[in-house]
């Protein structure tokens, strides 16, 4: 009688047998071991995300020096840095650095270069010149670490100087200054910026002003680039005629460029 009724279990009203249960196939399961792992690596970018936007907001609202000395603590923020700006980077559709490279290599292969805030030092790695990469701190025998309103370089001692999206400290006049000092007189002075920086419909500063200032620092303007949607490109030289004592400039406030959240 117990058997009887074990069998019975196993068969439905009409007499059939009922159906088992399906298992999952190995490859289901290895499917939905993937989804914590995608998680994770979502909740990973998310922090690193997080972790540039604070970095970011830091740099460009402290001085040069006390940049450095953030770094100096933990050298680590600065790949963090980098990692994030990368990503940031990779949503523009031209990127201000590559038309630098292009108009460098137009330019006489003679000419020494000196990139401020070179991040990956990517200009020496994509001409013929001579460029002293600098920037706050070095992971590249080839990068100079160092303040960028006091290099280590000779007064008049190259004929390009390169801001690419590198004017982030509240003292950032003193970075142009020490450009200033060490060109050569008729050297060139290249500064791509975020382009809402200088929108002064929304805070930013008046792009006239900002190169009216730069050309009493003891330089001619050359052009003003607009064409690209997110980046503006100035163009000066330093003129031939060494300018004995500075007047006092009234500098504009650029505002910090904060990236969104995506």
């Amino acid at each position: 009688m117990g058997e009887s009724k074990k069998r019975k279990r196993h068969r439905n009203k009409h007499g059939g047998k009922e159906e088992q249960p399906t298992l999952p196939s190995p490859s289901a399961k290895r499917t939905k071991l993937k989804e914590p792992s995608s998680f994770l690596e979502k909740m990973r970018a998310r922090l690193s995300g997080g972790h540039f936007r604070m970095i970011n907001e830091k740099l460009y609202t402290c001085t040069g020096k006390e940049a450095l000395d953030y770094f100096k603590e933990e050298p680590s923020l600065f790949d963090v840095y980098h990692a994030g700006y990368k990503t940031q980077m990779s949503n523009w559709p031209e990127q201000p650095v590559n038309v630098i490279i292009k108009w460098l290599k137009k330019q006489s292969p003679s000419f020494a270069v000196a990139d401020f805030g070179c991040g990956e030092a990517l200009i020496a790695k994509s001409v013929k010149n001579e460029v002293f990469s600098l920037d706050l701190v070095s992971n590249d025998p080839n990068v100079i670490a160092c303040n960028m309103a006091n290099t280590p370089l000779d007064s008049s001692s190259v004929d390009v100087a390169v801001f690419c999206l590198s004017l982030m400290g509240t003292n950032y006049q003193s970075y142009l200054k020490e450009s200033y000092r060490v060109l050569k007189p008729g050297g060139w002075l290249l500064i791509a910026e975020v382009k809402s920086r200088f929108d002064p419909n929304t805070g930013g500063a008046d792009p006239e002003k900002f190169s009216n200032a730069i050309s009493k620092l003891g330089f001619n303007s050359v052009k003003q680039d607009f064409s690209n949607k997110m980046f503006i490109l100035f163009y000066f030289t330093k003129k031939e005629k060494q300018i004995s004592k500075q007047k006092e400039i009234e500098w504009p406030m650029l505002k910090p460029c904060l990236y969104k959240r995506r």
